[in-house]
């Protein structure tokens, strides 16, 4: 199956997630380069990010196996699938520690969905979506990521910009309609991208009487200048804890182990996303709590430079 779809190019470019070399910060790069560009260009940008409505649990099984067929999955291979996919069942347990029983509920036949955590099932639902970039006309950009949908709009006129957004929201409900899908309204937002000190467009936007608001994009806190500052100041309240729960236990443990948890519970948090917020204004307070945390782990003064414990 995977050779079928990496030899012929079945998937989308659009498409991150489940596939070789499409982490979250690539999604995260395509999605920022084209609003940087479309702001350089002076053209009113948007971008609509949508959620799907238990995205594994509603694949239509007829229409994912035609969809396989579709593509190439034909003959023994398609009724394999099927067969896969066919009379399954499960269950839930609940484990009662306090008093040490078990509750079973009733088996249930699943018929729809595909199986979680397999391995087919990240290539199902990639090929079940995969026609949804074609539903976008250009020049706006579709970026996919898992079930995380994202569409930059880009316009040069102000009044086709409003026409675009409402002619890419009706097609993607229209198509998700149509494949047995549905949109997540609670978690589907809107945001209008513009430099400081720009006018705002006065923009209300509904699909099914469910107003769409603003956003956050695979873990990052997007503002509409691109300022970061809600993302560093939510990032600040965690290096805080961290920091605090390091000056904590540092009397416990080896430096080893301090710099181990360092590594797991600090670093790993401003070093997510850093090649989009480093040139930030609001940045500098980041590289100033982790100073102070490598002077405390390294038992260094305040005022001592940390040139030379750059590698703890």
């Amino acid at each position: 199956m995977y050779q079928q779809i990496n030899q012929n190019n079945i998937l989308a470019n659009e498409k991150y997630g489940f596939r070789n070399n499409s982490s979250t910060e690539k999604a995260s790069f395509e999605l920022i380069n084209e609003i940087l560009l479309a702001l350089n260009n002076k053209l009113t940008v948007g971008g609509i990010f949508c959620d799907t409505e238990k995205a594994f649990d509603s694949v239509n099984h007829d229409i994912l196996l035609s969809k396989c067929e579709f593509y190439g999955f034909t003959g023994k291979t398609n009724a394999l699938l099927r067969s896969y996919l066919s009379n399954r069942y499960q269950r839930v347990l609940i484990n009662n520690s306090s008093s040490n029983t078990t509750t079973f509920s009733e088996w249930g036949k699943m018929k729809h969905g595909v199986p979680q955590g397999s391995i087919f099932g990240p290539s199902f639902f990639l090929i079940n979506i995969n026609y949804l970039p074609n539903v976008i006309a250009d020049p706006s950009k579709l970026i996919l990521f898992a079930d995380d949908i994202s569409i930059i709009i880009t316009n040069l006129s102000p009044s086709k910009f409003k026409e675009d957004i409402d002619n890419i929201i009706y097609n993607i409900n229209d198509w998700f309609r149509g494949n047995a899908l549905s949109l997540n309204f609670d978690k589907t937002y809107f945001l209008q991208f513009r430099p400081k000190n720009s006018y705002e467009i006065n923009i209300k936007i509904s699909c099914d009487n469910k107003l769409i608001k603003e956003t956050k994009f695979l873990g990052l806190d997007i503002d509409s200048s691109l300022s970061w500052k809600n993302h560093l100041d939510h990032m600040m309240s965690k290096l805080s804890r961290a920091c605090y729960a390091i000056r904590y236990v540092k009397h416990f443990m080896s430096q080893d182990t301090i710099r181990t948890i360092y590594f797991s519970y600090f670093h790993s948090i401003p070093s997510y996303g850093i090649i989009f917020w480093g040139n930030s204004a609001y940045s500098s307070n980041i590289f100033k709590i982790q100073k102070r945390i490598i002077r405390i782990i390294m038992n260094a003064k305040n005022r001592d430079s940390v040139v030379n414990y750059s590698r703890i």
